[in-house]
């Protein structure tokens, strides 16, 4: 739904504040002075002086600044309509002046609620002195007349100043409400990339799962039927090509999340490397142990690498909590998965630290990120206080739901 939008020349006057206050001040001094010569010839009074011309200007003229200085200004044109209607003076077109309208209604919509009350009874009270006045010979409907134009001023004032703070405050919201939207689209934004980083890596599964099969199909076509092996092999390399396109589109969706710069192609460590971790928590002073149960079969990168990170981040834990107190890694390999159980003999602020997130040593969250590693492959992860005291982690890696 599109709004209307104003005329050109309505914008360029809105967006001009002062200068259409100054037009509307020279129109309503030219409406008065025409008023003044009117009445005067109409009720064959004296034909107006300086000094009458003086006081129309003077009433009209400054409500050119009445935005900027509205208190001001409605004193100054009350003082000066004041002074007029206790002459003799004919009305300007009303036995308020226009002008004197006008800055009412400036002081109920710029100022705050008790300055323009303090105005309005000021007001009311010029108004009832400047009736009673003999030299200016007003009745009771003058009265009347005056006090309704002004107090329907004051109140169309004080509904614009109303509407105006309740239009400041929708526009906040506003602003408040895109910001939402903006953070909203932006989350969006990420669960559909984390979305996409799924299927890319179903559709890199995929073709892995089809290299597979035609590399197990291979050495039976190479013994049967040697052009079926060239084309098994053109296949793997197609198929390879294909899921490198894929690694590599699955790879910019998640460089997009970062802003730093691209990670070292570095090799990752693995089983073969916590014996050197074990040593160098013991150079830092912890007393830790290795054991290692059961003949060591060979992991897979992701098993091997999770592995590592879970002893890693165990120990990190026990360093920062535990004090110099003996820990143990104890390692076991069976034909189904590799179990591993971290434990130290700490007794200082062991129940405290079983609901504990800190961070682990390469930007995880601690327990957490060592749970999301197991359960990536299907394994389980524990970790709390002992009733002995202490702090043990046990973790659980399938290895053969690796290799399906």
């Amino acid at each position: 739904m599109q709004t209307r939008q104003p005329p050109g020349v309505v914008a360029w006057i809105r967006a001009r504040p002062l200068i259409a206050d100054a037009l509307l001040a020279v129109l309503l001094a030219v409406v008065s002075l025409i008023a003044l010569f009117s009445q005067s010839r109409a009720e064959h009074m004296p034909a107006p002086g300086p000094l009458a011309v003086a006081f129309v200007l003077l009433i009209n003229l400054p409500l050119a600044w009445r935005r900027a200085y509205p208190l001001g200004i409605n004193l100054a044109i009350g003082a000066a309509s004041a002074a007029y209607g206790a002459t003799a003076l004919p009305d300007l077109v009303t036995p308020v002046p226009l002008a004197g309208v006008v800055a009412v209604y400036g002081v109920a919509a710029w100022c705050g609620r008790r300055a323009s009350m303090i105005v309005g009874v000021l007001t009311a009270i010029s108004i009832v002195v400047i009736t009673v006045l003999p030299a200016t010979d007003s009745d009771f409907l003058d009265f009347t007349f005056g006090a309704l134009l002004l107090g329907s001023a004051w109140v169309l004032g004080d509904s614009a100043r109303i509407r105006r703070v309740h239009t400041a405050d929708l526009e906040a919201r506003a602003i408040w409400l895109a910001r939402e939207r903006d953070f909203e689209a932006r989350r969006a934004v990420t669960a559909e990339r984390a979305r996409i980083a799924r299927e890319l890596h179903d559709v890199v599964a995929h073709h892995v799962s089809m290299m597979v099969v035609q590399a197990e199909a291979g050495p039976v076509a190479a013994e049967h039927d040697a052009r079926g092996s060239v084309r098994a092999f053109d296949t793997i390399a197609e198929t390879g090509r294909r899921a490198l396109v894929e690694m590599r589109r699955l790879l910019s969706v998640l460089r997009e999340e970062t802003d730093g710069p691209e990670p070292a192609l570095v090799p990752q460590p693995g089983v073969a490397e916590l014996p050197d971790l074990v040593e160098q928590v013991r150079q830092a002073g912890l007393p830790a142990t290795l054991d290692i149960e059961g003949e060591p079969v060979p992991l897979y990168a992701g098993v091997d690498l999770s592995a590592y990170r879970i002893v890693q981040e165990a120990l990190t834990n026990a360093v920062k909590h535990a004090g110099k107190v003996p820990v143990r890694v104890h390692l076991r390999y069976s034909g189904q998965e590799l179990r591993i159980e971290v434990r130290d003999d700490g007794h200082a602020a062991g129940a405290a630290r079983a609901g504990r997130d800190d961070g682990g040593p390469n930007g995880g969250n601690g327990l957490i990120g060592m749970r999301e590693r197991a359960h990536l492959f299907g394994g389980e992860l524990t970790a709390g206080p002992d009733p002995e005291g202490g702090f043990t982690v046990r973790a659980r890696l399938p290895l053969e739901s690796t290799r399906g």
